[in-house]
């Protein structure tokens, strides 16, 4: 599973050569060249604009299919006996999505390209939610590198940070920066139902999609040997999502966005390290959030600032009264 954005958390990214392991195997290695994000960007997209002005999706049988159709969608180059179809640049489901991201050391404006086949019917996920998705990664050569279509998986888009036994703190969880900003474009199934044999089945209007994403939204210099430099396509079901609540203090993760810049991880409340969404005392004054904040009947919530200057309790490190519901 390569999804994961923190899998090289523990690398250094500020050097201006990386390390890998030869070809040859024997244990040596090789330097590899730290490139320019601006001029990585341009390559890819062009890359990117190429393949999807030069090949299609099997839309045809989305448009018509047949009883046994699987809906996954399948990429053919636009050539020979498939002279006359549609590229994905020109189909009426590809859009452009400008996403700006740090992949190393300079915030860029990104061009992440999307196919929705169908946006689905039911939930959408906020960007700190947990989807339940069928997938699969590959690079613009069809080299696959990831592959769970037939067996869905929960991912948590945003992540957290937990402790550690020693105390230490430690990002868990998280996806590529592509792969949750498109999924924030789609829906999940509006219903499932229990088989007898305990397997799960989806209602058919669950979203079907595909991103182009450039390195930069990937894995920018590579978590394998091959994959660094190199744009990505991931074809996907949104099957299910999962609104998180990290901590479990009452508040989604997705309204801990004190600022509102889509990321959860520049809000510290406390400044203790632990992100709000990760913590469950975000203002430091020894009273748990759960008790600064009000859970209506409704399930809406509402913020009491019982001193009136403004902060609400939970954020409040002079307002430490627990509040009546």
């Amino acid at each position: 599973m390569r999804l994961n954005k923190y899998f090289l958390a523990g690398i250094a990214l500020a050097g201006l050569i990386f390390t890998s392991c030869n070809d040859d195997d024997d244990g040596t290695v090789d330097p590899i060249e730290l490139r320019d994000e601006q001029e990585q960007r341009t390559a890819d997209d062009d890359s990117l604009v190429e393949y999807l002005q030069t090949h299609f999706y099997n839309y045809e049988e989305f448009e018509n299919p047949a009883a046994d159709f699987d809906y996954n969608i399948v990429f053919d180059t636009i050539a020979g006996e498939n002279s006359d179809k549609v590229s994905i640049w020109e189909s009426p489901n590809f859009s452009t999505k400008t996403v700006t991201y740090q992949a190393n050391e300079t915030e860029l404006d990104y061009n992440l390209y999307l196919l929705e086949v169908r946006e689905g019917a039911g939930d959408q996920p906020h960007f700190s939610d947990s989807t339940y998705v069928r997938y699969k990664g590959e690079l613009i050569n069809a080299e696959v590198f990831d592959n769970s279509i037939n067996s869905p998986v929960w991912f948590d888009l945003e992540g957290f940070v937990g402790i550690q036994s020693d105390g230490s703190l430690v990002r868990r969880g998280g996806v590529v920066e592509a792969f949750q900003q498109a999924l924030i474009e789609f829906r999940g199934a509006s219903n499932y139902s229990v088989n007898p044999d305990n397997t799960v089945e989806w209602s058919n209007d669950y979203g079907i999609g595909a991103l182009f994403a450039p390195s930069g939204l990937g894995y920018f210099n590579g978590t394998s040997p091959g994959y660094g430099y190199s744009p990505l396509i991931f074809t996907f079901h949104l099957l299910n999502v999962n609104e998180a609540d990290h901590d479990g203090d009452g508040i989604p993760s997705w309204m801990e966005d004190i600022d509102g810049d889509g990321s959860l991880f520049d809000d510290d409340s406390d400044e203790d390290g632990l992100p709000d969404h990760s913590d469950t005392d975000d203002d430091g004054d020894g009273l748990p959030t759960r008790q600064e904040i009000i859970i209506n009947a409704d399930g809406s919530l509402t913020f009491p600032d019982t001193n009136n200057n403004g902060t609400p309790n939970y954020l409040d490190a002079d307002s430490f009264e627990p509040v009546e519901e």
